[in-house]
């Protein structure tokens, strides 16, 4: 197959960016996180008002990364972007810790997709433990074909997915709207609020998160500094606006308490409302959501690894890309196996949200900082600047610093794992500027 280094063409529409925007947010977490937002609350009010200050906050976090990415739109741009307004070692550890987290954050993605599906479509003799974890690698793989393929075959598969995913949460939504009694409202539970409101923002900012992986397709998307903000803007606005749907939904139908009890919300609902058939197809509906987010995750992330191979601190193979289907193949084989791997040592889903969380905290507050520096040196935009500079910016910081204490809190040891791996990110910098020849720091 005939390759090639350098950028890869850009061919991505604003609508197939707003839907990689809508599928890297709206993975399994809104049919999962709920719950855990109901048990840290334990009230309606309190439960609302977790899911608002999250939208909000992350709303804000979209416009700053829409800024940085008008300001700074290459191929890489969640890597590149650190390593031109600080230092390529930071830029390295975070982008290292993040593809490790992406690729295990995925594959838990599939693997409770797959959970959903085995109990209603596979014989009760081939219900066995492992065949969650058969059935979530073998979607990974066909999605990793797919894109294998090309970027605009993934897009399409993306698009499909996406418009699925609306359709089901709006179907949902408007459904136990139209027929459900409003159920009983459970007694708030004691103690003071603020350390619960703090809990539940942790679910909260994990289900609204991935919003900022998009700057990793800046190379991709066909006039990016005028589109890319737009894609961003478009699809956390559809988001926040289908969470806040589908959660008043879930508490119409199932109260608060009933939230709580219900790990899986969605199939609650759906069973609530129509019985084992509409469980069915809400479970098989929610397995397409989880891969819908696994195929936005796949498109994505080899972006940052061509950018640090360009700086020659990742193998120069990681840079090339295919001709006729504009694929990095060598990088998307790399992350195939950190999607794979990690999918049989995963634990439970609480633990790998924090685990998720306490590397994405950090992450995101780096890179939102370089806003700062990118105003500081006057870059150049062609489309998008972000109202209330510098305040909700700053805020928006605060956020994540909030989240940030909430989960070192929760789980320390955790957090703790997320942060070795990331300080590991220095050495191994270092390690890989010597193999393969990278410009000397500094």
């Amino acid at each position: 197959m005939a390759a090639e280094h350098g950028r890869i063409e850009a061919r991505l529409s604003t609508f197939d960016t707003a839907m990689v925007v809508f599928s890297l947010v709206v993975g399994i977490g809104i049919f999962r996180t709920p719950a855990i937002v109901a048990q840290a609350t334990g009230e309606r009010g309190l439960f609302y008002a977790a899911w608002v200050i999250g939208g909000v906050a992350s709303l804000i976090g979209a416009f700053t990364f829409a800024e940085i990415g008008a300001r700074h739109p290459r191929a890489g741009g969640y890597y590149r972007v650190v390593a031109d307004c600080y230092h390529p070692a930071l830029a390295f550890a975070l982008n290292w810790s993040q593809t490790l987290m992406q690729g295990a954050g995925a594959a838990g993605v599939a693997l409770i997709g797959a959970e959903y599906l085995v109990p209603v479509v596979l014989p009760a003799a081939w219900r066995t433990p492992r065949a969650p974890l058969v059935l979530a690698c073998a979607t990974m793989l066909v999605l990793l074909l797919l894109n294998y393929r090309g970027v605009r075959l993934g897009a399409r598969t993306q698009n499909l997915l996406s418009l699925l995913k609306i359709a089901m949460i709006c179907a949902l939504a408007l459904t136990a709207f139209a027929i459900a009694p409003h159920a009983t409202e459970a007694p708030a539970p004691a103690g003071p609020w603020p350390p619960r409101l703090a809990t539940a923002l942790i679910p909260c900012f994990y289900a609204f998160g991935g919003y900022q992986l998009t700057m990793n397709l800046g190379g991709d998307v066909r006039d990016a500094g005028r589109r890319l903000p737009r894609a961003i803007t478009l699809g956390m606005l559809t988001v926040i606006a289908l969470y806040l749907l589908l959660n008043l939904a879930y508490e119409r139908v199932l109260g608060i308490a009933g939230i709580a009890s219900s790990q899986l919300v969605a199939a609650a609902l759906s069973r609530a409302l129509f019985g084992r058939f509409a469980e069915v197809v809400v479970s098989v509906a929610i397995f397409l959501s989880a891969a819908g987010f696994v195929n936005a995750t796949i498109m994505q992330m080899p972006r940052g690894l061509m950018a640090m191979a360009e700086d020659r601190v990742l193998p120069q193979a990681f840079r090339r890309v295919n001709a006729s289907t504009q694929t990095q193949e060598a990088a998307l084989l790399f992350f195939g196996a950190t999607l794979l791997l990690p999918a049989f040592v995963l634990g439970s889903f609480e633990n790998l949200m924090n685990y998720v969380m306490a590397t994405d905290t950090v992450t995101l507050a780096v890179v939102a900082s370089t806003l700062f520096v990118l105003r500081r040196r006057g870059a150049a935009t062609a489309g998008f600047v972000m109202p209330g500079y510098p305040l909700l910016p700053a805020l928006y910081l605060l956020a994540l610093l909030v989240v940030a204490v909430s989960v070192f809190a929760a789980t320390p040891a955790v957090a703790l794992g997320a942060l070795v791996i990331l300080v590991a990110g220095g050495p191994l910098y270092l390690l890989g500027r010597r193999l393969f020849g990278g410009a000397p720091a500094g």
